[in-house]
């Protein structure tokens, strides 16, 4: 759960509106190295399970290569204030590891049932796809595309094409440290054998040199009915770039190493 104790908030309207400092630095809306389609990302291997706490304590965050979240896929271009973010990821033979720092002045979260317009929240969406195989994963789990929200549910759509809640696939915690906030996630990961409402399903386990399709992106809103941004963690060509809920296809390749 977040730390309440070290963030103001106040009300507008009923939401949970949360004010933040901001980061003075660019915001840079240009492709970075090591973080193409082409190029991909890379998890460490972890000996320490990491706690998801918020607080980034163990070796592995530091050794970790961080990449940038900087590619606008929906709205306008945020400036430094509004948003920046990087992440980094680590596995161990049962769960992948994700940290996230991010720079949000402004955190919504406008409805108490979670799966009400989530995606119009603040929220982190974690996608992937256990064998980068690609390819439709809309109303199947081919792929999947998690949305974690700041009161830390998880939310995709099922086979039955309504939203519902992934829980048990992802926990997260968030925290603010300074001028960002620190999440973190342990990912539980699923084959495209996975059944929504079956008692049996397992996770995969992982191992060194498996290749998954993975991407991170970011919803931001900032008071409006609709998210005002929509950023992600690598380029996606075409005129609609917002396709990762849909296709994995538009996944990047995450190579695991030890």
């Amino acid at each position: 759960m977040p730390d309440w104790r070290q963030i103001k908030s106040f009300g507008i309207g009923g939401l949970l509106v949360i004010g933040l400092a901001g980061n003075s630095s660019a915001f840079a809306l240009e492709k970075a190295a090591g973080t193409s389609a082409a190029a991909g990302y890379q998890a460490f291997f972890t000996q320490e399970k990491p706690e998801i706490d918020g607080n980034l304590n163990e070796a592995i965050w530091q050794q970790a290569s961080w990449y940038p979240i900087n590619f606008l896929l929906l709205g306008k271009a945020p400036d430094s204030r509004d948003f920046q973010g990087s992440f980094a990821l680590a596995w161990d033979e049962n769960r992948l590891y994700l940290s996230a720092k991010i720079t949000d002045d402004v955190l919504i979260d406008k409805y108490a049932d979670p799966l009400v317009s989530y995606w119009d929240d603040d929220t982190l969406e974690i996608f992937i796809d256990e064998d980068f195989s690609g390819g439709d994963h809309q109303y199947n789990h081919n792929a999947f595309a998690y949305h974690v929200a700041l009161d830390n549910q998880v939310v995709d759509i099922g086979s039955n094409r309504q939203a519902r809640l992934y829980n048990d696939h992802i926990t997260s915690r968030w925290r603010r440290q300074g001028e960002q906030i620190i999440w973190e996630a342990e990912i539980a990961v699923y084959g495209d054998n996975y059944r929504d409402g079956k008692a049996d399903n397992q996770p995969v386990k992982l191992k060194k040199n498996k290749q998954l399709g993975f991407m991170l992106a970011y919803c931001d809103n900032d008071g409006s009915i609709e998210r005002e941004h929509f950023i992600g963690s690598h380029q996606i060509s075409g005129q609609d770039k917002n396709l990762g809920w849909k296709t994995a296809d538009v996944f990047a390749p995450l190579l695991l190493v030890r």
